[in-house]
């Protein structure tokens, strides 16, 4: 299975999830796709074994050749060329890296120009197989290296994914062809506004979705009542425990913090292969 964790907003413990769920089970792929604050590593402790460069491309004009028709201005959804009356402006961080500016060109003035979009990491840690994206320090787009990194994935193989929070691009490409999402969530009105929009997403892709409550206690009630109403499974909850907040703070999973975990998150990986 393709699992993956991911949340509406930052600071649920979705890392803590994927990880401890990792740890757990053994024997995995684990691809932490948070590429632009990448910190899996913290608590897999992987034995890193190789970095591969990737690179990608960014338009570069030929003047000579150009007769500044502005098709490639106009063909550009991101607003990444402007083309003046003697002169082309390529805004590489507005750039997507699609190539549609060069297909258009009538002149061919325009061609490709490799820049550094990010690294992979790959290591090992147990039966753990880890892969980190690394956004480059000035990059703007990062699902051109979720996809890149994504292609480590071997058929066969059980798979848990760390995705960026939010619900933007980085999101969607990473829980993108994923068998099942995992939702982390908080039982606050911002939890359940952000796992709302979450939910939407993964409908909208026709994924299976469960949503695990972190920091249960008081107001579980606003996740439950919505998680009813949309068919939703509430697969695990995590209470609000100190102990709990002083482990992470020291870079331990759930199973390091509570022995106990282990058999549960155990349990969850069965319960998900059979919803």
């Amino acid at each position: 299975m393709v699992i993956t964790v991911g949340s509406g907003k930052g600071g649920t413990g979705k890392t803590l999830i994927s990880t401890s769920l990792a740890m757990s089970i053994g024997n995995v792929q684990f691809f932490d796709c948070d590429v632009e604050e990448p910190n899996s590593y913290i608590f897999i402790k992987p034995v890193i074994e190789e970095e591969i460069g990737i690179e990608t491309f960014v338009p570069e004009v030929d003047l000579s050749k150009c007769n500044f028709c502005k098709k490639c201005q106009e063909i550009c959804r991101y607003n990444a060329i402007a083309v003046l009356k003697n002169k082309v402006i390529v805004f590489e961080q507005l750039c997507h890296h699609c190539g549609a500016c060069i297909w258009v060109c009538p002149n061919k003035a325009i061609s490709e120009k490799k820049v550094k979009l990010g690294t992979i990491r790959k290591g090992k840690s147990d039966s753990i197989e880890f892969f980190e994206g690394r956004l480059e320090v000035g990059q703007a787009t990062s699902p051109p290296l979720i996809r890149e990194l994504k292609k480590y994935i071997e058929k066969g193989k059980d798979v848990i994914i760390d995705s960026a929070p939010g619900v933007a691009c980085p999101f969607v490409n990473a829980v993108y062809g994923s068998d099942f999402v995992i939702l982390v969530t908080e039982p606050t009105p911002f939890g359940l506004y952000d796992l709302k929009l979450a939910v939407e997403v993964c409908e909208n892709l026709n994924l299976k979705k469960g949503v695990i409550i972190n920091r249960s206690g008081k107001g579980d009630n606003l996740i439950e009542d919505f998680c009813r109403e949309k068919n939703i499974p509430v697969i695990l909850k995590i209470p609000f425990r100190r102990e709990i907040a002083e482990g992470y703070s020291k870079g331990l999973s759930l199973p390091e913090i509570d022995p106990q975990y282990k058999m549960e998150f155990k349990t969850l990986f069965e319960k998900i292969k059979n919803l």
